[in-house]
C-alpha cells in the first residue's frame, strides 16, 4: 500500500537511513518534532481551505451539470450509444442481406447487359469471289505457296 507515493521498501529505507545519520536518541527527539509539525500543519485554517477548495474542484463538472439542466441529456447520450452498439452488432447481418440482393440484382441485369454469343462466320465456297483473298491470306500466315515450302 503507497503513502503519498511511498511504498513501505521506500519508508523502510528512509528510517533506516535515519536512524544511522541522527542515531538512536535524536531519531525520537526529531519524529516527535515532525509530528508536532504536521499536526500544527493540519489543524490550520490554510489546510482546511485547501482541503475545501480540492473538494469543490473535484465536483465542479457533476455541479455545472446539474445547474444547467443537462443530466437529462446526457441520458439521452447513454441511451443513443446504446443503441449504436445494438446497430454495429448487428450490421453483419445487413451487409449480408445488401451483398445477396446486389448479386440477385447482377444476375438479373446481366441478361439485359451481356451482349449475345458471337456465331462462327460460315467459311467461303470454292468459287465465290472472297475465297481466293482468303487462301491467299492464309498461304502467307502459313508461310508461302506450297510448291515454295516444299524448296525450303
Amino acid at each position: 500500500m503507497d503513502f503519498l507515493g511511498v511504498g513501505p521498501m521506500e519508508l523502510l529505507l528512509v528510517l533506516i537511513i535515519a536512524l544511522i545519520v541522527l542515531g538512536p536518541k535524536d531519531m525520537v527527539k526529531a519524529g516527535r518534532s515532525l509530528g508536532v509539525f504536521l499536526r500544527n500543519i493540519i489543524k490550520s485554517p490554510l489546510w482546511h481551505s485547501v482541503q475545501q477548495t480540492s473538494r469543490d474542484l473535484r465536483y465542479l463538472p457533476n455541479r455545472l451539470i446539474r445547474e444547467a439542466g443537462l443530466e437529462e441529456e446526457a441520458e439521452e447520450l447513454k441511451k443513443i450509444g446504446l443503441q449504436v452498439d445494438e446497430l454495429n452488432k448487428s450490421r453483419p447481418s445487413i451487409a449480408a442481406e445488401i451483398e445477396g440482393a446486389s448479386r440477385e440484382i447482377n444476375r438479373d441485369l446481366s441478361a439485359w447487359t451481356t451482349p449475345p454469343p458471337r456465331l462462327p462466320r460460315p467459311r467461303a465456297r470454292i468459287g465465290t469471289p472472297g475465297c481466293a483473298r482468303r487462301s491467299r491470306n492464309l498461304r502467307r500466315a502459313a508461310g508461302g505457296s506450297p510448291a515454295r515450302r516444299a524448296a525450303v
